[in-house]
Formats: C-alpha cells, sequence, structure tokens
C-alpha cells in the first residue's frame, strides 16, 4: 500500500491498516506512533486515529489500526470473529494468566496429554458464558477491571483473582467455533526472545519460566468478539485439572485480514516517511 496523497480528505473512507503489533507493545502505544506519523503526514493536528479491537502487551498478530473517517469503521471491524494461535503452559497460574505477572500457583500435571487436550478443547467448543480476566479493560460500572485488580494485586496475598473475577465482572456469552491442538510439548519450550527493549517494551514485565519445563501446546482458536484468550487458557486448564496460563499468543486473523498479510510496525511508519 502506497499513500499517494498528502490530504486526508483523499480518503473518504478513510484509512485501515492492519499492522502485526510487535511483542511488548501495548495497543495504545501503536496507536500513537501511527497518530503520529499520520498527523505529520497530512498536517492535520485533529486527525482521529484509533485501533479496531486490542490486543494484549504479550500478545502479536492483526491490529487493526484506523485513521480519519474510518474510525467510524472501528466498532463493525472490532465485531468480527478471530482466530488466534494461543501458547499454553500447564500446571502453573498467574494472576494476569499470562506471563505479565508472576507464577501464583503451581499444579500437578499427571493428566496432561494430547489426547486429554483434545477432549478438554472439545467441552470449551460452542456458545456459552466465559469470565474475563481480572487484569482486562473491561469496563465495571465505568471503571476499568484491571485498575480493581491492580488495587488486588497489591494485597496478593490475601487475593484470589479467579473469586475477584467471579464476583465482580459479569459472565459474557461468547461462542468459541472451533479450537484445535496444533502440537505438544511434554517438557517445555525455550524462553523467548524479548525482541529490542525500547521505550515502549521496557514498561512490560516477562516472567521466565523455562527452567520449569511446564508441559506447553499451542492451540488454534476460532472464536466470536470479546473472547479472552487467557481466560480461555484458564478454563482449559481446569477442565484438565490443572492449572494453565498463556505464554504466547498470535492474533492471526481478525475478519479478513490476516497476519501474514499484515505490516510490520517499521513498514506502517514508512508509509508515512515520503
Amino acid at each position: 500500500m502506497i499513500l499517494a496523497s498528502h490530504h486526508i480528505e483523499d480518503y473518504p473512507e478513510g484509512i485501515v491498516l492492519a499492522i502485526d503489533k510487535p511483542y511488548r507493545w501495548t495497543s495504545a502505544d501503536v496507536v500513537r506512533k501511527v497518530k503520529f506519523a499520520a498527523i505529520r503526514h497530512f498536517a492535520k493536528k485533529n486527525l482521529k486515529v484509533g485501533h479496531a479491537g486490542t490486543l494484549d502487551p504479550l500478545a502479536t498478530g492483526v491490529l487493526l489500526v484506523c485513521i480519519g473517517p474510518a474510525t467510524r469503521r472501528a466498532q463493525t471491524l472490532q465485531d468480527h470473529d478471530k482466530e488466534y494461535l494461543a501458547g499454553i503452559s500447564f500446571g502453573a497460574t498467574t494472576p494476569s494468566y499470562d506471563l505479565e505477572k508472576e507464577i501464583d500457583r503451581t499444579y500437578p500435571t499427571d493428566g496432561v496429554t494430547p489426547d486429554a487436550i483434545r477432549e478438554a478443547l472439545a467441552t470449551l467448543t460452542g456458545t456459552y458464558e466465559q469470565i474475563a480476566p481480572l487484569f482486562s479493560a473491561k469496563s465495571v460500572d465505568g471503571v476499568r477491571a484491571y485498575e480493581m485488580a491492580r488495587k488486588l494485586y497489591r494485597h496478593r496475598d490475601e487475593a484470589d483473582f479467579d473469586a475477584a473475577a467471579l464476583e465482580i465482572l459479569h459472565r459474557s456469552r461468547i461462542t468459541v467455533h472451533s479450537a484445535t491442538l496444533e502440537s505438544f510439548s511434554p517438557d517445555g519450550i525455550p524462553p523467548r526472545d524479548k525482541g529490542p527493549e525500547t521505550v515502549a517494551s521496557s514498561r512490560i514485565h516477562v516472567t521466565d519460566t523455562s527452567q520449569l519445563h511446564l508441559p506447553h501446546a499451542n492451540v488454534r482458536i476460532s472464536c466470536s468478539k470479546g473472547t479472552y484468550i487467557r481466560a480461555f487458557a484458564r478454563d482449559l486448564g481446569e477442565a484438565l485439572g490443572t492449572g494453565a496460563h498463556l505464554d504466547a499468543l498470535c492474533r492471526t486473523r481478525s475478519g479478513d485480514y490476516r497476519v501474514e498479510d499484515a505490516l510490520s510496525l517499521e513498514e506502517t511508519l514508512k508509509l508515512f516517511s515520503w
């Protein structure tokens, strides 16, 4: 894609960019970076820029960034089905259900096998009610859930985050169209490369659990809007009689936009650099 004009008016429907969100960047970090470049390119200070569905900091993959009139379509784009490739570790939980927080509990993993995972995945497909993670952007009476979670986390010796989420958050009706086991590693996986240190990524903590050699599965999930994959990992662990958390997540598709067609952040910024 080439931005052939410096006038946003030449794009009456606005611009939608599918960006492969960098690891350890928040969605807001990406929007700020793109907005700064777009404002400079179009010389329009009040230019609207937003995203159509947030991704967690430790997730990568398709983040749709809308510019100008396209921001009016953000909700419609956000309502489309999604697909994810989730890395899930079994035998331990964290308060955030991913590696942003340290492990708080460990569990036996004797029953974690590929066949058992497939059986458990079958129970988590279809339409049902899901409780979001307490560490999430879900709004409760105008307050973000993560704000409540941070207060609880300061007193984490007493906090039971699963119980708190059940008490504070409303259940949301979701549909998991399919959940397929792609691979299984009984002895865990190596630590992930955190990538280059930037101002944005330096604020995001990543717990290293590689020394625990936790059983690991890659699961491909096709689902409706509003599905929390971190909560899916939690529920999968419970279905197997153990604990679980996300150790990696990539949004491979959002509506018709696929990760293999998405731009890197560097490629995106080059669109505005001429």
